[in-house]
């Protein structure tokens, strides 16, 4: 772990507010944020709505690939923090599921970067969910 980023996985509800906090800094002129929330449309069923999600992760290798990601985003981009944390366990409609936030001198670093590690953490992390309806559930592919 470094002072320049912060990742994690967790089972309590995310601080957005601390993300925000832990990004700040007065040498930079730009923040990005992306959150992720539980949406009541699902990615498997169109007939259902979602009551939850539940997710699963590797707790060792998902933080590992996050820190992976982080590094190559503060190599790549002129990011000063870098914060990247994402929920486990049950997740009601609403609730934030991931928080990416950064930040950088200029907006375009900051916000080429959370972009770059939101779409990073889909593809790559080891990081499952299952979409929860009132009928049944179903597990969401790589990627959703």
């Amino acid at each position: 772990m470094s002072d320049l980023f912060v990742v994690g996985i967790s089972a309590e509800p995310l601080d957005v507010a601390a993300a925000v906090k832990f990004v700040s800094d007065p040498d930079c002129g730009g923040l990005a944020l992306f959150i992720g929330t539980v949406r009541a449309e699902g990615a498997e069923r169109s007939d259902s709505s979602v009551v939850r999600l539940e997710y699963e992760a590797h707790p060792e290798l998902a933080e590992e690939k996050l820190a992976e990601i982080a590094r190559a985003a503060t190599s790549r981009w002129d990011v000063r923090h870098v914060l990247m944390v994402h929920r486990v366990g049950a997740c009601s409609v609403g609730d934030p599921t991931v928080i990416v936030a950064a930040s950088a001198p200029h907006r375009a670093d900051a916000l080429d970067a959370c972009r770059s590690i939101i779409d990073s953490i889909k593809a790559e992390v080891p990081i499952w969910k299952r979409e929860v309806y009132e009928d049944g559930s179903a597990w969401v592919g790589a990627g959703s």
